[in-house]
């Protein structure tokens, strides 16, 4: 019996959403894809908005369905878009998370390190193509920007893509932080194409204005946010405590593919060449992690077991966020203190305290810039049409210095 392919999704931040190509519905039925289900978009966010429990999985459906909207949009412009063009596009934006590890940014260089999460989606996508009979080749062009139809590939990334349109919407859903919220359906239709790039009609630049301050205030708000921080210093300092006792002979309880990366440091040529490392990759989720870091609280290593129980019990170190790098002796005296309270060595205590900085900059003009399509047909830079967010602001690039350490110390900086 045929099973009907042709499925209609109800999203919370779209309403209904429909599948219209059985290869959507094969997709997203693939266990390579159905494992976004099981890792959160926003990492440990949770852990300061409740509500932030939101997936990889819904995100790319929510970014599929804007991308539908977007080429509807640039046909009615009579911009030539074919439907098979129309499908790999869709297919593209569907798949361009697929490679995303557990707890998404939040662990994206711990667990492997010499390679980021788009390489992986597009060894995944070259692997599905195999499966799909080469269905997906002219996605995986658009993906790479090898395809002819730059702007095609400028819907999946770029500054303005239907990646930031639906993240920063659904994300602001999900947390409740109104700033995200965006003109997502207005930006859609305003877009437009010439000399083949994705422009802007001059009508919707306040709409792009608004779009690029709530992106530099939801990363204060949300994807910095100094606790988010504080906790996934943690879980990485946990994972890499796990790694360092297992490479050195120590047992660790976790799962079977989570022990194989972190006794293995893979690359991207491992990734590329052995299918059975891309296997064990496709089985990493939020629950290895979790299941892991509640097995480590009861570790017999001290420095595992504390981290895993501040982890789970949230009990989460102070956070100190300054304008200017911390002094190496501020964090001698953080690690010394730890010492003594903890009855351990100075090289033991270093383990409890992390330092690092956070980077906002919600506009690059090393990348392709926002243009605004004029009536007179001629193209402006966002930073030349608008009135308000000149060069000096978008290129202005925050960064600021933190200090994290356990509460218990009694240190006021």
């Amino acid at each position: 019996m045929q099973t009907n392919k042709r499925k209609i999704i109800n999203d919370p931040v779209y309403g209904f959403m429909t599948l219209d190509n059985d290869i959507l519905y094969d997709i997203i039925s693939h266990p390579y894809f159905l494992r976004l289900q099981r890792i959160k978009q926003l990492g440990l966010s949770y852990l300061v908005y409740p509500g932030a429990v939101h997936n990889r999985f819904s995100h790319t459906l929510g970014a599929t369905y804007l991308m539908g909207l977007a080429i509807d949009v640039l046909k009615c412009k009579n911009v030539e878009i074919t439907d098979h063009e129309a499908l790999s596009a869709k297919i593209a934006i569907l798949l361009h998370d697929i490679g995303h590890g557990p707890f998404s940014h939040s662990l994206e260089h711990t667990l492997i390190t010499d390679i980021s999460h788009e390489d992986i989606s597009k060894i995944f996508m070259q692997k599905m193509n195999k499966e799909f009979g080469g269905a997906l080749d002219t996605a995986i062009a658009i993906f790479e920007n090898s395809y002819h139809k730059h702007f095609l590939h400028q819907l999946v990334s770029s500054q303005l893509d239907v990646d930031r349109l639906d993240y920063l919407a659904r994300d602001s859903f999900f947390t409740g932080v109104s700033e995200g919220i965006i003109g997502t359906e207005r930006i859609i239709n305003m877009l437009n194409v010439t000399d083949d790039n994705l422009v802007v009609d001059e009508k919707g630049i306040y709409s792009i204005e608004k779009f690029i301050i709530s992106r530099r205030l939801m990363y204060w708000q949300v994807y910095l946010h100094k606790t988010v921080v504080s906790a996934d210093c943690i879980m990485i300092t946990a994972l890499k405590r796990a790694k360092y006792l297992l490479q050195n002979d120590h047992k660790i309880e976790c799962s079977a593919p989570l022990k194989k990366f972190l006794a293995n440091d893979y690359t991207y040529n491992d990734f590329e060449q052995n299918e059975e490392i891309l296997e064990l990759f496709s089985m990493l989720d939020d629950y290895d992690i979790i299941s892991a870091v509640k097995a480590w609280k009861y570790s017999d290593d001290f420095i595992l077991s504390k981290l895993s129980q501040k982890l789970i019990d949230r009990k989460l170190n102070r956070i100190y966020i300054s304008d200017t790098e911390f002094e190496p002796s501020t964090i001698d005296q953080c690690t010394k203190q730890i010492a003594q309270k903890y009855n351990i060595s100075v090289d033991d205590a270093s383990w409890f305290v992390t330092s690092g900085k956070l980077e906002n900059h919600a506009y690059d003009f090393q990348d392709q810039e926002i243009k605004i399509l004029f009536k007179d047909k001629h193209s402006s830079d966002i930073s030349i049409a608008s009135d308000q967010l000149d060069r000096h602001f978008l290129e202005k690039s925050v960064t600021k210095h933190f200090l994290c350490f356990p509460k218990e110390l009694n240190i006021n900086l």
